[in-house]
């Protein structure tokens, strides 16, 4: 079925059904970013492959809402089809509500359909609202239209889960349920369910292989005073891990099973996210619920020595995997600059010298590899239709990383091919001021966030230049590449920084139809180096701060306008490079050293 014959059965089935629109959200039943295919259905009806976006659909009209991210991509990808596109965040756009309640305005049919169970009570509370708002339009939720006209829908996942040992998740999962249920009695809640696919995991030990990129398995987890079960497909477990969850006292029921177990909950209250549970879980739980934020997120974020350590261990490999690659492609455009290789090709190379190193077990996320005017579309992915050969000039902006299991990283260099224009050197020369700003910065303890975000845009504001994504997101301990809820970004963030936590940073500008430009390194926060601090008595003093790279890559130095840079800059991008030369170095054949010692020589 192509598009307009998908939309025809939707259409079909709404008409049957007496509804007058249908929404379809990015995420699956368990909140999640990045989802199975089972629960593509936006993908599916629309065409749009971004990992956010939600697409609603009319008896005459369709239109698909999503951010600054995805607005080339999606222009592309929804040619030729009925939807519209929205682009969040800019002025004029309406919102999802107010599109339905101008497209109903008219309609003998004022009833809109969603899923209640791939979208969260907090998000169906808040549309029931707005629509009721705009013209009286009622919400139903327990219709999923996919499971009538998605012929060929691909099944849930049953693939085998394996535990994740001590040696690199350094707790317990004992320890883990038993900080989780102290959390739970500080909310006076019983108990818990537990829907976010890399809350369990990390709580339980385990890990999995059901989500492309993301190493986690789909399941539940119900917590109470006195037991644990877990909600997953039997196919999904082995004896070895059968045998691990009897040793930990944790039951097992079916996947299916979870609505059930919520009505069967025993004990007086159960603690549910609305941001994390289903519409439809929420309204199936039988006992005093306590609406609150999951304690998990909170104590995921914060790394603990083993797993710090194999953050350094995996960035060790990760650096090795980079420079491997930096230097085959800059020999290959000395060698053979009149046939160089494709995007894809150069995508297909690194992930081959990721899949070389110890412990790696594939990507972290698609890669991005954009040369020229690719490179301005933040998350572009090249496919046989768009993949174009690189030229020994220019900008090549690379954006991956790699799962390993002792830690999952996630970098951005933006990599000369040759000569430049003036505009790409200044472009490039304010992203990495930017980048030097906030990976310099020392703050208070508890800081937001929101409030260093600045450091990374101050440069390019005084210039009229901006970019629309977040500069800085929390990344996982062998997990999710995307973790928070600390940030950096323009928007409120109130999530306090704290020594312990990975964050990225990654300012960049996309210049739409010439280029873009990202550099980016995951970092660690860590107490500040006192050295240069203003005396004051002892206790006067709030604890401070700051962010150290744990990303060993060199950065281009190549586009850098020197005379743009002040002596504090250079210095730390020479201490950066110092670092990474010392600690990759070893590690290298003789002529890569001699390559990445060329790339890491002070400026």
């Amino acid at each position: 079925m192509n598009i307009q014959q998908r939309l025809a059965a939707l259409r079909d089935l709404m008409q049957r059904e007496h509804l007058g629109a249908f929404i379809f959200p990015s995420t699956d039943a368990h909140q999640s970013e990045y989802v199975a295919d089972h629960w593509k259905g936006r993908e599916w009806i629309s065409g749009f492959n971004g990992s956010a976006g939600t697409a609603v659909v009319t008896l005459n009209s369709a239109a698909l809402w999503t951010d600054s991210r995805y607005f080339l991509a999606a222009e592309e990808q929804l040619k030729g089809t009925e939807f519209q596109l929205m682009k969040l965040k800019i002025e004029g756009t309406p919102t999802i509500h107010e599109w339905i309640g101008e497209q109903l305005r008219e309609s003998e049919r004022p009833e809109v359909g969603i899923d209640g169970m791939v979208c969260s009570a907090a998000e169906v509370e808040e549309l029931i609202k707005e629509l009721r708002h705009h013209g009286g339009i009622t919400l139903r939720t327990n219709l999923d239209p996919l499971k009538i006209i998605w012929k060929d829908r691909p099944a849930i996942p049953q693939n085998k889960i394996e535990e994740h040992p001590l040696d690199f998740s350094g707790e317990s999962c004992a320890s883990k349920i038993q900080r989780i249920r102290r959390a739970l009695r500080q909310q006076h809640a019983d108990g818990m369910l537990m829907s976010a696919l890399d809350d369990i995991a990390w709580t339980l030990n385990l890990r999995g292989t059901d989500v492309h990129c993301t190493p986690v398995f789909v399941s539940y987890l119900l917590i109470s005073t006195t037991t644990v079960t877990l909600y997953t497909d039997e196919a999904k477990l082995t004896p070895l891990i059968r045998g691990y969850l009897t040793k930990n006292d944790i039951k097992i029921d079916d996947y299916k099973n979870v609505k059930k177990g919520l009505q069967d909950y025993f004990e007086q209250t159960i603690l549910l996210d609305p941001n994390e549970t289903s519409y439809t879980l929420m309204k199936a739980a039988k006992r005093d619920v306590v609406r609150g934020c999951s304690p998990v997120p909170a104590m995921k974020i914060m790394k603990n020595e083993t797993e710090i350590k194999g953050y350094r261990n995996a960035m060790l490999r990760d650096g090795v995997a980079m420079v491997k690659f930096l230097k085959w492609l800059e020999d290959v455009i000395q060698s053979c600059p009149a046939v160089l290789p494709t995007e894809m090709e150069i995508d297909k190379k690194l992930t081959e010298l990721r899949a070389s190193q110890p412990l790696n077990r594939g990507l972290s996320f698609d890669t991005i590899a954009g040369y020229g005017e690719h490179g301005a579309i933040v998350h572009y992915e090249a496919t046989p239709e768009t993949d174009i050969p690189l030229q020994p000039k220019g900008l090549l902006l690379l954006d991956s990383g790699g799962q390993y299991e002792d830690g999952t990283t996630d970098i951005t260099r933006t990599i000369a091919l040759g000569p430049l224009t003036d505009e790409e050197q200044h472009i490039y020369t304010l992203v990495l001021k930017g980048h030097i700003a906030l990976a310099r910065a020392i703050f208070p303890n508890g800081s937001s966030g929101t409030q260093l975000d600045v450091l990374a845009r101050q440069f390019m504001w005084r210039e009229g230049l901006n970019y629309l994504h977040g500069t800085g997101h929390g990344v996982g301990s062998y997990l999710s590449v995307h973790e928070g809820p600390h940030q950096f970004r323009m928007e409120w963030k109130p999530q306090p920084l704290l020594a312990g936590m990975t964050i990225t940073n990654e300012p960049g500008i996309y210049l739409t139809g010439k280029f873009g430009v990202r550099i980016e390194n995951t970092m660690l926060i860590v107490p500040a180096d006192e050295t240069n601090f203003f005396p004051l008595p002892d206790g006067e003093r709030p604890r401070y701060l700051q962010l150290e790279p744990l990303t060993l890559c060199p950065i281009d130095k190549r586009p850098i306008v020197l005379s743009m840079l002040t002596d504090e800059e250079r210095q730390w991008l020479n201490d950066y490079h110092k670092v990474v030369y010392e600690r990759l170095s070893p590690l290298l054949t003789d002529k890569e050293r001699m390559w990445l010692k060329e790339a890491t020589t002070a400026i």
